[in-house]
């Protein structure tokens, strides 16, 4: 159907890594004899003794070819000197275990085979590799010996690891609390109230500062405690600012408590991430004075507007208006984006780290970070980068304030987009919360424990009816399990449980939410379908995929065609002129339609793919394809009270890869009833002179409107963001030219700049003649 291709690029590594006694050897390399520039290299030093035909120098592992993802790709291991691949023959899930925990991963999800990732090059050095499982690296697996193999790289064998670090695994950008903790012998840390009622409200702001011990908890001594330590307790808490606190009000009560000092003092600068990662004084076991002339230190923090209570409060806290998170599952998770004249744009993750990182969150309203996300590991961003090697301190009210580099075209691609994991005050919101009767943990049908007029607290179900997957993105927030994968109003298929009751209905959120009970929902539960196989579920997944159009090609491509009625039959045939068309006196005569190319990218986590399967598509004989979804795209004329005057819609005839970014190979093609969907990193290209590509605008009047295009309108496929499906262009219609200026994303622009832009229909633009 005229839609172009060009040629994928080739396979490009991704992550590299070697060992299981990691230590840093470096960062984007540059550095090492045989890093690629922009890898990430670990090394290690082999602790078990070698097999014979294992080699003796340290290995190096890496992921290589499509996709340009963290924790899936080819492997590829350095023997003498050499990069080279694993043979599928007799691969299996534990041979993808040993690899993938060598990598960092705690497991494996799943292996490939056939090159899945494309072909590599250079050696096949392992074949008929055979792990036990409890092997710390592939040397130690048997094999046919290193370069002993009938295979070609057509066999060249894969991986796909759980995104999950083990803990210990050292990266620069994440702190591997679990290591540092267990150094300094400090496992966890909290706040306790001293009063009744605090103790029942969460999140927890003040308290006594006690850090896990043995079996129990132990106390800080407060000599020499300073406002620096206390933001630190403060932001791995999930907390932005601390504030001072009543200490004679705590000292009456520390006084009649026996307590167990375990730290002497602390000296923190403020920067810190984690207490750990302060100079920690412990206490002697054998001291005879624990804390003299001290009491055990109490901080009290200032949470950030979303957990905040006093709503008078929220209103004098406001958080950033010029820095935000894009595209996480969770609560204080996602690409960095930044707002320069008006326009939102991302930050580069060269050199992004912790203190950069927790910047951010504090200026969002979170505690320091957890994480700084490099890679795009939160999807990537479209339109400009605005910063690069930013190197904030950590005491910056703003990432504005830190210094950084302006980009040049060179510099960096969105595939570098950097993102944070916040954290974030405990709520206990996933308490409240479960699913049963599903095949794994991420999916099942859900309950929630409710209370009756008694108090009496007790599981129940959730009426499915239009249960969405609005609602099924907060149901997965809440759970902690990432992103949805599908909301579903019927789960008479998985096991029945003993809960029955409904407890819930008419739930009706707008997908921002961080639990179900901050949903509209009916006071009085109400369920034509009482019975509970039809109680609503989900499916969660740790990733999603995210659609964008290109908006500049939009612009760059519109024009006004007559077309001849006789040449419109299919197109009439699928609903795509106006209702007029019907009253027209076929086939004489024109219809007038606005036409234009639009390019919608995939720059989520994982592949876009239809709701429906092969097996309910529906052939269409007309034009020789298959629809595998009733609505894939709205295209909309709007006046100035947004009313629609005319409209044209898409069927998704042909979701396929049209092209991708170098180093991703295309999955997708429609040709000969083929698989359908957009790669991660592709793009599904609708030339302008594809029929329904187009408004019918043969009934519109000369005047000034809004040109909106929404990608999955109705959310019949999982995203990981749907704030950005919707396109606007200003438009002006003299009756013979069509012009479009100020395309964007729908939430691409400032606030201030978007209310400019809904003016428009309704002003006569004298900067266009």
């Amino acid at each position: 159907m005229g839609r172009e291709r060009t040629a994928a690029g080739s396979p490009s590594v991704v992550d590299e890594v070697t060992g299981s006694g990691r230590r840093w050897q470096g960062s984007k390399l540059g550095q090492g004899q045989q890093g690629q520039q922009g890898q990430l290299t670990f090394c290690c030093s082999s602790s078990p003794s070698p097999s014979p035909q294992a080699q003796t120098e340290r290995l190096k592992v890496r992921l290589a070819g499509y996709p340009r993802k963290h924790n899936e790709g080819r492997v590829e291991l350095f023997y003498k000197g050499e990069w080279g691949t694993i043979c599928d023959d007799d691969f299996t899930i534990t041979n993808a275990h040993v690899l993938c925990r060598q990598l960092g991963f705690v497991s494996a999800t799943g292996w490939t085979h056939s090159a899945k990732y494309g072909k590599g090059q250079g050696k096949i050095w392992l074949d008929n590799v055979l792990c036990s499982g409890g092997e710390k690296s592939i040397e130690f697996c048997r094999s046919r010996g290193w370069g002993n193999s009938d295979c070609t790289h057509d066999e060249d064998a894969g991986i796909v690891c759980k995104d999950e670090r083990i803990p210990g695994f050292l990266d620069s950008n994440v702190i591997d609390v679990s290591r540092i903790l267990s150094h300094f012998s400090v496992e966890e840390v909290r706040l306790r109230p001293v009063v009744a009622t605090a103790k029942k409200k969460l999140p927890i702001t003040e308290g006594v500062v006690e850090v896990k011990y043995k079996d129990g908890w132990a106390q800080i001594c407060d000599v020499g405690w300073t406002i620096k330590n206390t933001r630190v307790i403060c932001g791995m808490l999930g907390f932005p600012h601390e504030r001072k606190v009543n200490k004679n009000f705590y000292k009456l009560y520390l006084e009649r408590q026996k307590n167990y000092f375990y730290l002497h003092s602390v000296a923190c600068t403020g920067t810190e991430v984690h207490l750990a990662a302060c100079p920690l004084e412990f206490i002697k076991p054998n001291a005879t004075s624990s804390c003299s002339g001290g009491m055990a230190a109490v901080v009290s923090c200032m949470p950030g507007p979303l957990f905040m209570q006093n709503t008078g409060m929220k209103k004098k806290l406001k958080i950033s208006n010029n820095v935000r998170l894009k595209g996480g599952a969770r609560v204080g998770e996602g690409r960095v984006e930044v707002l320069k004249n008006n326009e939102w744009g991302t930050v580069c993750d060269d050199r992004w780290n912790l203190q950069s990182a927790s910047v951010v969150c504090r200026e969002l309203g979170f505690g320091s970070a957890k994480e700084a996300l490099t890679g795009a590991r939160m999807g990537q961003g479209m339109g400009p980068i605005y910063m690069n090697e930013v190197k904030c301190v950590g005491h910056e009210r703003s990432v504005w304030n830190c210094p950084f580099k302006n980009i040049t075209s060179e510099d960096c691609q969105h595939t570098e987009d950097a993102g944070v994991r916040c954290n974030t005050p405990y709520l206990g919101l996933e308490s409240t919360i479960r699913l049963t009767g599903g095949r794994t943990r991420y999916e099942g049908r859900v309950e929630i424990l409710g209370s009756d007029s008694n108090g009496t607290q007790s599981w129940g179900l959730i009426c499915g009816e239009n249960w969405t997957t609005k609602e099924a993105m907060v149901a997965c927030r809440q759970l902690g399990l990432g992103y949805a994968n599908q909301g579903l109003q019927e789960t008479w298929y998985w096991d029945s449980s003993n809960v029955t009751e409904m407890v819930m209905s008419g739930v009706k959120c707008t997908g921002s939410e961080m639990a179900l009970s901050q949903c509209q929902h009916h006071k009085s539960v109400s369920c034509q379908k009482a019975a509970a196989k039809f109680s609503a579920g989900v499916i969660c997944s740790e990733t999603a995929s995210d659609l964008a159009l290109n908006a500049p090609l939009v612009q760059q491509t519109v024009y006004i065609e007559d077309r001849p009625l006789h040449m419109l039959y299919c197109a009439a045939e699928e609903d795509c002129l106006s209702k007029s068309a019907a009253q027209a006196n076929w086939p004489y005569g024109h219809r007038r339609l606005l036409r234009f190319s639009s390019q919608i990218h995939n720059i989520g986590r994982a592949d876009f793919r239809p709701k429906a399967g092969r097996h309910s598509w529906v052939w269409h004989a007309c034009h020789g394809h298959y629809h595998s979804m009733d609505i894939f795209t709205h295209y909309d004329l709007l006046n100035a009270n947004g009313t629609k005057v005319a409209e044209g819609h898409k069927a998704s005839f042909c979701l396929e890869d049209t092209d991708c970014y170098e180093g991703v190979s295309k999955r997708y093609e429609c040709a000969n009833f083929g698989d359908q969907g957009i790669t991660v990193g592709c793009w599904d290209l609708y030339r302008h002179d594809i029929d329904c590509q187009w408004i019918d605008i043969t009934d519109v009047k000369p005047g000034n409107y809004i040109l909106q295009i929404v990608i999955n309108p109705n959310y019949e496929v999982a995203e990981s963001d749907f704030t950005n499906n919707a396109m606007k262009c200003n438009c002006k219609y003299d009756g013979h030219r069509i012009w479009l200026h100020n395309c964007h994303i729908g939430d691409a622009f400032s606030e201030e700049a978007e209310r400019r832009f809904e003016k428009y229909p309704g002003q006569l633009n004298n900067q266009i003649s």
